[in-house]
C-alpha cells in the first residue's frame, strides 16, 4: 500500500499542491519552494527504499510517511485558499508549514536507520542499498547547506555556502580579528537577531586570508542549532579532523577527550572552534567547549548574550548604501530593470531598516514584478501594513526567537510584546516600564523588572544602554541605577511585537496598540463595531496631522494607557474617565515643543491610578484645573516647564504622593508648593539648568528617604537638609556646588552618599563622621578636594570609597585603617597621592583597590604579605 501511494495519485496530489500554492499564494511561496526541493530530492529515493522494504517484507515501516503526506495534502489546500489578512490563520498554517518540512527531514533520518539495519540483516541487494545511502547522504548535505534551519547532521561540519553578495562585512571581520585575537580572549560571542549575518560573518571570518594564515588546518566549524545533539556535532569534528569516529559517541568522543587528541597533533599550533547558531539554554553544552589550552580561541554565533562565556560583539545592521547595493542584487536590478524607479527602491529599503534578511526577502519576492506591484507594497506598507504581511520567511525566522520563551520564560515574552506600544526610533525610558510591568504582572520587586530586562536585551530582542548622563553618574555600589538606562528596539521586531499582538480579535487582545495617521480612524473604532475591550495596555499613537478628538471606547479591563502624540496640542480622551482599573498614565509628547495637555481634570475619578508619567507636557495642565488625586503615588515630569502663575496646593492636588522625578524642567526656583509634599520618599531633580538654589523648606520632606539632584546648578545645599532624619541615600551630581552644610552630619539613616563631579567641592564638613551608618561614599570627579576630614575613622560601616580622580588629594587619613568594614577602594587618577598612612595595614578586610600602575607598585604590592584578602586592580 506504501508504495503504490508513493508512486502514485497521493504524492503527486501533494507536488501538485505545493506547486499550486507557489504559483498562487505570495505568503507562503518561499517556504513552499522549499519543500518541492525536498520532494523533489526524496521521492525516488522514497520510492527506492519501498522496494528493498517490500523485498524484506516491511512494507508497514513507510505508514508513517504515508500519514505524513496526507497531512501535507491537506495543509497545502487551506493555505491556497488563505487570504492575508487573515493574521490569525496566516501564522498558525506558517508554523505548520515549517513543522510540516522538519517531519519530512525526520522522516528521511528514519530511513537512514533502517538502511543501516537492513544491510546487515539482508542479502538482497547490498551492494544497492549502499548505494541508496550514499544518495541520502548527499542529499542531506545538499539540504543542510540548502537551508540553515535544519539541524546538523554528520555532513554538515563544514562552512555554510555564502550567499552570491556579501555587503558590509569587511569592518566587523577586522574588528572580530583584533577582538579575537587578543591574548586575554578565549571565547568572543557574535550576537544580533535572527536574519542579521552572524553566520556568514563567522563563515567570511574563517575564510578570511590572516585567519587562514593563523590558523592553518586548525579551522573547526560546527552548528549548533535549537535542539543541538552532542553526538552529532561530536561527530562531525571527528570526520573533520579526519579522525575515527567512536563507535560509542556518547561516552567516547567528548569535546574534551576530542580536544586532547587535537591537541597531541597540533602542539602548540592555534585552533580556532566556531560555534554557530547557539540558542540560549544551551549553556550547559557550550560549557563542555572549554578547555585551558594554549592558542585555542572560540567563536560563538547566537542570538544571545553568553557573559558567563565571554565578552559580546554586537554585529551592526546595514547602512544605507550596503542595504541598497544588497537589495538591487536581489531584486536583480540592473540594465534590465531601469523601469523601477530609484525613489521606489529607496522607500522599500527604508522600510526594512538595515535587516539584510528583510532586504534579501523583499527584493526577491519583488524581483520581476511590474511596476504596479512595487508601488502597491510600498503604499500598504504607508497605510499601515507590515513587512511580515508579506514576507512569511522573515516572519518565521523572527517569530522564532520569542517563541522559545513560550515555556521557559512566558512573561518575558509578555515584555517584549509590550515594547510595541511605544513608537518606533524612541528612546524607551527603564524607569518607565519597571513601573509598567509591576503593574500589569504585580512585579512589585524592582530586581524582577530588571531581569526581563537584561533578558531581552541578552537575547538581542532590545538593546539596553545607558542614557546621556548616566555613565557620568556611577555611584561607587555594586549594582546599576538602571533607572537611568533607556532601551531600543529594532523597527522590524517593534513590528514583531504588535503582530503578535494582533493575532486574537480586536475585543479580546490584551495589547491593543492603535497607530493613527493624521485623523484617519480604523474602521472599526469609526463605526463603534466593538461595545468594548478586553485589553489590559491600550496604546494610542497619533502623529503631527491629528487635529480631532479620539471617539468613545469602552475600556473597562485596561490598566495601562499609553498615549502618544506630536501635535501642537491634544487632550486625554474623555473615555478616560470611565477606565475604573486604570493604573498607570503616560502621556508622551514627542514634538518639539513642551505643550498643554487638556481633560487633566478627567482623572479624579480613577481611584486605581497609582502612577501619572508626563514627557514634554507644561505642568499647567495640573494646577490650572486641579482635581485632587488620593491613590497617585508616583509623578513624573520630563521635559516640561514650570510656570507659577497658579497658586495651587500640590499637596491637596496629591495628598499621598510618595515619588516624584522632575527631569529636564524649566524651572528657575524651587517652587514652595513642592515642599508641601509631605509623604515623599523619593525625590529627583535632574537637569533643570535654570535651577541654583533650593528653598530651606526643602526640610520639610521630612518623609524623604533618596533624594538625587543632578545636572543642577546648586552652588550649596540649604540647612535644613539635616531635618531629612529618614534619608539613606543622597547623590550629588552638581558641578558647581562649593561646600555642604554641617548639618549633614545630623542623617543618621545614610547609608549611600554619592558626591560625584562636584568640582569645586574642596572640603568635606567634619560631621560627615557622624553618619555612622554610611556604607558607600563616592568622591568622584571633585577635583578640588585636597584631603577628607579625620573624622572619617568613625565611618565603622563603610565598604566603599571612590576617590577616583580627585587629582588633588595628597594623602588618605591618617587613621583610615580604622574602617574595619573597608573592602573596596577606587583611587584611580589620584596623581597627587604619593604615599600611605601607616595605618593601611590595618584594614584587613579590605579586598580591593583600583589604581594606577605606579600606585600598584610602589605604594600596595608591598603590603600584600600584611593584607592577606587584597587583590591589585591596576589601570
Amino acid at each position: 500500500m506504501a508504495v503504490d501511494l508513493l508512486a502514485g495519485k497521493a504524492f503527486e496530489a501533494l507536488y501538485a499542491g505545493v506547486e499550486e500554492v507557489i504559483r498562487k499564494n505570495l505568503i507562503f511561496s518561499e517556504l513552499c519552494k522549499d519543500i518541492k526541493y525536498r520532494l523533489d530530492c526524496l521521492a525516488p529515493l522514497i520510492d527506492e527504499m519501498a522496494k528493498y522494504n517490500q523485498q524484506l517484507d516491511r512494507t508497514k515501516e513507510l505508514e508513517a510517511l504515508e500519514g505524513l503526506i496526507k497531512r501535507g495534502i491537506e495543509l497545502v489546500g487551506k493555505c491556497a485558499k488563505l487570504r492575508k489578512w487573515n493574521l490569525f490563520k496566516k501564522w498558525k498554517y506558517a508554523s505548520e508549514f515549517l513543522e510540516f518540512k522538519e517531519s519530512l527531514q525526520n522522516e528521511l533520518d528514519v530511513l537512514k536507520v533502517q538502511v543501516a539495519r537492513d544491510v546487515k540483516k539482508t542479502e538482497v541487494g547490498v551492494e544497492n542499498i549502499q548505494v541508496v545511502v550514499q544518495n541520502i547522504q548527499e542529499e542531506v548535505s545538499m539540504l543542510v547547506k540548502q537551508n540553515g534551519s535544519v539541524e546538523i547532521k554528520s555532513l554538515s561540519a563544514v562552512l555554510p555556502e555564502l550567499p552570491a553578495l556579501i555587503v558590509g562585512l569587511e569592518v566587523p571581520i577586522e574588528e572580530l580579528k583584533v577582538q579575537l585575537l587578543k591574548d586575554e580572549v578565549s571565547i568572543l560571542i557574535v550576537t544580533a537577531p535572527g536574519g542579521c549575518g552572524k553566520t556568514t560573518l563567522a563563515t567570511k571570518f574563517c575564510q578570511d586570508q590572516d585567519i587562514k594564515d593563523k590558523f592553518q588546518k586548525n579551522i573547526f566549524f560546527v552548528t549548533f542549532s535549537k535542539k543541538p545533539s552532542l553526538e552529532l556535532i561530536m561527530k562531525g569534528l571527528y570526520e573533520q579532523k579526519g579522525f575515527v569516529v567512536p563507535t560509542d559517541l556518547q561516552n567516547e568522543a567528548t569535546p574534551v577527550k576530542w580536544l586532547k587528541k587535537v591537541e597531541m597533533e597540533k602542539g602548540d599550533d592555534p585552533l580556532l572552534l566556531v560555534l554557530d547558531d547557539v540558542w540560549s539554554g544551551s549553556e550547559s553544552l557550550l560549557e563542555k567547549f572549554e578547555y585551558n589550552m594554549s592558542n585555542y580561541k572560540i567563536l560563538v554565533t547566537s542570538r544571545s548574550e553568553f557573559p558567563r562565556f565571554g565578552s559580546s560583539y554586537h554585529l551592526k545592521l546595514l547602512d544605507s548604501d550596503n542595504a541598497m547595493e544588497l537589495f538591487c542584487h536581489t531584486a536583480s536590478l540592473g540594465d534590465k530593470s531601469s523601469y523601477i524607479p530609484k525613489d521606489l527602491s529607496e522607500e522599500i529599503v527604508k522600510h526594512c531598516n538595515g535587516f539584510p534578511l528583510a532586504i534579501t526577502v523583499a527584493g526577491r519576492s519583488l524581483c520581476g514584478q511590474p511596476e504596479q506591484m512595487w508601488r502597491s507594497r510600498v503604499d500598504e506598507w504607508s497605510d499601515g501594513s507590515s513587512i511580515l504581511d508579506f514576507e512569511t520567511e522573515l516572519l518565521l525566522q523572527l517569530q522564532s526567537s520569542i517563541d522559545v520563551l513560550d515555556n521557559a520564560m512566558p512573561k518575558v515574552k509578555e515584555c517584549f510584546l509590550d515594547l510595541g506600544a511605544f513608537p518606533e526610533d524612541v528612546e524607551i525610558p527603564v524607569a518607565a516600564l519597571i513601573d509598567m510591568w509591576a503593574e500589569l504582572y504585580d512585579l512589585k520587586k524592582e530586581t524582577s523588572c530588571i531581569a526581563k530586562l537584561c533578558e531581552l536585551n541578552n537575547r538581542s530582542l532590545a538593546l539596553l544602554q545607558e542614557s546621556e548622563w548616566s555613565a557620568d553618574w556611577e555611584l561607587a555600589q555594586e549594582s546599576i541605577d538602571y533607572s537611568k538606562y533607556v532601551f531600543k528596539q529594532h523597527d522590524l521586531l517593534r513590528e514583531l511585537a504588535i503582530y503578535n499582538s494582533k493575532r486574537d480579535p480586536i475585543e479580546h487582545r490584551e495589547r491593543l496598540i492603535i497607530e493613527i495617521c493624521g485623523n484617519n480612524f480604523p474602521k472599526w473604532w469609526r463605526e463603534q463595531k466593538y461595545p468594548y475591550m478586553n485589553a489590559r495596555l491600550v496604546s494610542i499613537t497619533t502623529d503631527e496631522e491629528f487635529s480631532v478628538k479620539l471617539p468613545n471606547m469602552q475600556l473597562p479591563e485596561a490598566e495601562v494607557l499609553v498615549l502618544n502624540f506630536q501635535s501642537d496640542t491634544y487632550a486625554l480622551p474623555e473615555f478616560v474617565e470611565r477606565m475604573d482599573k486604570l493604573k498607570m498614565l503616560l502621556v508622551l509628547n514627542y514634538s518639539l515643543y513642551c505643550d498643554e495637555l487638556d481633560n487633566f481634570q478627567l482623572l479624579g475619578s480613577l481611584t486605581n491610578l497609582t502612577c501619572v508619567r508626563l514627557d514634554g507636557i507644561d505642568i499647567r495642565c495640573i494646577t490650572k484645573s486641579p482635581v485632587q488625586m488620593k491613590n497617585l503615588h508616583k509623578l513624573y515630569l520630563w521635559n516640561g516647564s514650570y510656570l507659577g502663575e497658579d497658586p495651587v496646593k500640590l499637596s491637596y492636588v496629591f495628598p499621598n504622593l510618595k515619588e516624584m522625578v522632575i527631569d529636564s524642567y524649566g524651572m528657575s526656583e524651587w517652587p514652595e508648593e513642592f515642599c508641601e509634599l509631605i509623604h515623599l520618599t523619593k525625590l529627583k531633580i535632574i537637569k533643570c539648568p535654570d535651577l541654583s538654589d533650593l528653598p530651606e523648606a526643602i526640610g520639610n520632606l521630612v518623609s524623604l528617604e533618596v533624594l538625587e539632584l543632578e545636572a543642577c546648578p546648586l552652588s550649596e545645599l540649604p540647612d535644613s537638609i539635616g531635618n531629612l532624619k529618614k534619608l539613606k541615600s543622597l547623590k550629588i551630581f552638581c558641578s558647581v556646588i562649593e561646600k555642604l552644610p554641617e548639618h549633614m552630619g545630623e542623617l543618621k539613616c545614610l547609608t549611600h552618599l554619592g558626591l560625584n563631579c562636584c568640582h569645586f567641592l574642596s572640603a568635606l564638613p567634619e560631621t560627615i563622621g557622624n553618619l555612622i551608618n554610611l556604607e558607600v561614599l563616592s568622591l568622584r570627579y571633585c577635583f578640588e578636594l585636597s584631603e577628607l576630614p579625620q573624622s572619617i575613622r568613625n565611618l565603622k560601616k563603610l565598604n566603599i570609597l571612590d576617590i577616583h580622580a580627585c587629582c588633588k588629594m595628597m594623602e588618605l587619613p591618617e587613621h583610615i585603617g580604622e574602617l574595619k568594614s573597608l573592602t573596596k577602594l577606587k583611587m584611580v587618577n589620584c596623581y597627587a597621592l604619593r604615599k600611605l598612612p601607616e595605618s593601611v595595614s590595618d584594614l584587613e578586610q579590605l579586598e580591593e583597590v583600583i589604581c594606577e600602575d605606579w600606585h600598584a607598585e610602589h605604594l600596595w604590592t608591598p603590603l600584600l604579605p600584611t593584607l592577606k584578602n587584597l587583590h591589585i586592580v591596576a589601570r
